[in-house]
Formats: structure tokens, C-alpha cells, sequence
């Protein structure tokens, strides 16, 4: 059943990144204050210096951001000690974490704020770094020798941020051939196979249960949107609501359909099973009721600026009720987008937001998936967030959170310097009914 929370009908824009260099008078001495709030974070005065030095070359204009190259061009900085720190050294990461949750809160936090679940992968020769595999990597669009993370974004009209990753580690490496390359890349001793969906709900639960970062909304792909633990892990948490991209062959009913008790005999017990009355008609597809409305039923809005002009698509919503193994399971809201044109491309969502929620709320969460797709663009582009060669599970750990951490800084100068315009990534008109 729907929850009984109401939602705020609040449609923002997400603002742009436009901090330039010429904004940036005084970085390396802001950098210092910021790197300050984390001293109690490490045992030494030597992994202080090197956390520093790390995102110095994180920022630096160096074509190449792997260890190597950030310490031979940083003063004072040493490759092995660097090695070392990133991959060795103790690092308290929940304080870290922590004190960096906060600052988000700081500069970025708001009541109405989005979380936003996503996969990225990095492709990587050889198969002695932690997680690597041949695996679906979605940067290339193909099957290839990568590691891959699930990240958690954070989207307000403040700006946008990552707030955390995990790496995904496929199957086979919790199988006994792959015991000595466990041992190697240092894994946790109580690490267990979890799925993409598993570690994102552990994620979203860590951020909830912290207190830390307030947010309302929760968007994610098909990967995500698809598994209901995931689904499930996000109505446990009050006044929130989810829109997540579902399959095409998802199979639903218009109305909910009436079921019944049927007796069987299993052995010489006797149970009861729910089935659907004889009377009712099987569920059909997404993509079935998609193509079957009429015109009259689908609404043009635009979704965002593209470099081209604006980016359209036509959506429609209809609450309807999910069917799993043929018997009715949630009453969510189905939207739909499509393309223009003869041929249009279709695509799936699913909400459990209120009743009375309007299409527009549903056009903005559809298109706030940029905004972690640009913490990804930036952070491989500007921090070197792809450049690393560490092998090891701490090692990988490390390195995306000093490109959380040295993303953020930009934002958070940014954030202090105050708006230097008045564009914004718009998600939706805010204009439209």
C-alpha cells in the first residue's frame, strides 16, 4: 500500500559547476584549512603530510594522477611513502566519512535533498587488483577487465557531491581458488559476496542511520529499481520517497485483481497457497500498456538545456500495481518517458510517492541522475579518479575517497564565493502543471 507521508511538490534547479582558475587566488592555503578538520583522522604527522600532498596532485594540472606522477612533481612528496600511505597506512575512514558528511551538510544539506545510487567502472589490465574481472563496464558500454563501485550521489539547489562507494566484488572471488589474491589485495576477513542492489541498501541505511545528510528523495537505475530489497530499504525510512528506472517486461495490473485461498497437498500436509481468482486476467508488460495509450494521455516537457537545444521527451503516469510471480505486490505510480519521433524509445520508472504527487515532481527526479553522472565526469576528467594503480582493497578505497573529498573542496569554494550567475541545470520547467 502507498505510505501515508506527504511530499513537498518543490521542484529545484541543480546548479552548475563554473568555478574557474582565475577564482582560485589562494587554493593551496584553503586546501591546507580544509585537509586541518581531518589531522585527528591519521596516527602521524608523515600520512598528514601525504593525505595533503595526494590531493594537491588530485588538483594539479599533472596529464597523469596515479602515485608516481602526483610524487615526483610535488614538493617533499616520495612515491614509496606515498605508495605506502595509500594503499598501508592506518586511515580512520568513519571519522573521515564523518566529518565530511558534515560539511556537506554545511554547504550542500537541505530538507528536499536527492540521493542518487549509481554504478561506474574503471577498466584495468591484469587480474591482482581487488575486484577485477570480466564484467559488465558500463563507461565503455561492453563486457571488459574492470573493477567496478557502487557510489551514492547527493543533489540540492546548493550543488552536488558524492558522499560514498563501495567496490563490487563479482562472485568468484569469495571462491577458494581466488583465497591467495584475497589475502594479496587485503580484504576484510568478514567480507561477503554481495550483490550491486545489497551494497547500495547498506549505503542508503549507513547515510539514514547517521543522521548526517537530510534528503528526501531516492533515484536509481534499473539495476537498483528492479530489486525489491532495494526498494523496501528506502520505504523503511520515513517521508522518503523513491523513483528508480524499472525493465521493460515488468508485468503489472491497472487495478488491484482479486486472489484466493487454494488448497494442495504437500506430502501428507495439507497448505493453503495464494492464487489469482479465475475470473481475473494476467498481468501484462510495461512496454504492452506503454504502446497501447492513446496521445491524449502524454504530456511534452522539457527536461533539460543540451548543447543542441533543448532536450524533450513526452511522459505519462498511471498508478498501477506491480505483479511478482504472477500475484499482485505494491501500489506504485508507473511513469513513462518517451522519445519523440515515429519510433520512440521507451523508458521505465516506478515511485511510491503520494497520490497526489504531479507529474512534474516525477519529470525533475528523471532528470537528477546528471547530477551524478557530472560528479563522475569531473572527478575522471579534473581529480584522476581513474588514473589509480593501487592493487588493494584499501588501496581502492582510499583513492575515491580523496576524489569524494577533493570534489568537494571545489564545490565548497564554490559554495563560498556565492553564485557568479544565475543558470542552473534545469530538470524540469517549474512553470508547467
Amino acid at each position: 500500500m502507498l505510505p501515508d507521508y506527504r511530499i513537498v511538490d518543490d521542484p529545484y534547479l541543480i546548479p552548475k559547476f563554473d568555478i574557474t582558475v582565475d577564482d582560485l587566488e589562494s587554493i593551496v592555503d584553503e586546501l591546507r584549512g580544509f585537509h586541518e578538520q581531518f589531522n585527528d583522522c591519521f596516527l602521524r604527522s608523515e600520512p598528514r603530510e601525504n593525505f595533503f600532498y595526494y590531493m594537491v596532485g588530485q588538483l594539479s594540472p599533472l596529464e597523469r594522477k596515479s602515485i608516481e606522477p602526483i610524487a615526483l612533481n610535488i614538493e617533499n612528496a616520495k612515491v614509496r611513502a606515498m605508495q605506502f600511505f595509500v594503499s598501508d597506512a592506518f586511515w580512520d575512514d568513519k571519522k573521515i566519512l564523518s566529518k565530511y558528511r558534515s560539511m556537506v551538510k554545511d554547504d550542500m544539506g537541505e530538507p528536499d535533498g536527492v540521493l542518487i545510487f549509481d554504478e561506474s567502472g574503471m577498466v584495468k589490465k591484469g587480474n591482482e587488483s581487488a575486484g577485477v574481472a570480466r564484467q559488465y563496464c558500463g563507461n565503455i558500454g561492453k563486457v571488459e577487465n574492470c573493477q567496478v563501485g557502487v557510489y551514492v550521489g547527493y543533489a540540492t539547489r546548493h550543488g552536488y557531491c558524492l558522499l560514498g562507494s563501495r567496490l563490487y566484488v563479482p562472485e568468484i572471488w569469495f571462491s577458494d581458488e581466488y583465497a591467495g589474491r584475497r589475502k594479496r589485495c587485503r580484504f576484510p576477513a568478514d567480507l561477503t559476496f554481495k550483490t550491486k542492489p545489497q551494497i547500495a541498501a547498506e549505503l542508503l541505511e549507513e547515510i539514514a542511520q547517521s543522521g548526517q545528510i537530510p534528503f528526501r528523495y531516492v533515484v536509481a537505475d534499473s539495476v537498483y529499481g528492479n530489486c525489491p530489497a532495494f526498494r523496501n530499504a528506502v520505504e523503511s525510512i520515513p517521508n522518503v520517497a523513491y523513483l528508480v528506472g524499472m525493465p521493460n517486461i515488468t508485468q503489472c495490473w491497472l487495478r488491484r485483481p482479486i486472489t484466493e485461498k487454494k488448497e494442495y497437498k504437500h506430502g501428507r500436509v495439507r497448505k493453503t497457497k495464494l492464487i489469482l481468482k479465475a475470473s481475473e486476467k494476467d498481468p501484462i508488460t510495461f512496454d504492452t500498456f506503454a504502446k497501447s495509450l492513446n496521445n491524449f494521455f502524454w504530456y511534452r516537457r522539457k527536461v533539460s538545456e543540451g548543447t543542441k537545444g533543448p532536450i524533450e521527451y513526452e511522459f505519462t503516469k498511471r498508478q498501477i500495481v506491480l505483479a511478482r510471480d504472477g500475484l499482485p505486490e505494491d501500489d506504485v505510480w508507473l511513469i513513462i518517458r518517451r522519445t519523440l519521433g515515429e519510433n520512440p524509445i521507451y523508458s521505465y520508472y516506478i515511485s511510491n510517492a503520494m497520490g497526489s504527487t504531479r507529474l512534474k515532481t516525477f519529470v525533475w527526479l528523471s532528470g537528477a541522475r546528471w547530477a551524478i553522472e557530472q560528479c563522475f565526469e569531473e572527478a575522471k576528467t579534473e581529480l584522476g579518479m581513474d588514473h589509480y594503480e593501487v592493487r588493494k582493497w584499501p588501496g581502492w578505497i582510499h583513492h575515491m575517497m580523496t576524489c569524494m573529498l577533493a570534489h568537494f573542496f571545489l564545490w565548497h569554494i564554490k559554495v563560498r564565493l556565492g553564485e557568479k550567475n544565475t543558470s542552473g541545470y534545469s530538470v524540469t520547467n517549474p512553470d508547467f502543471a
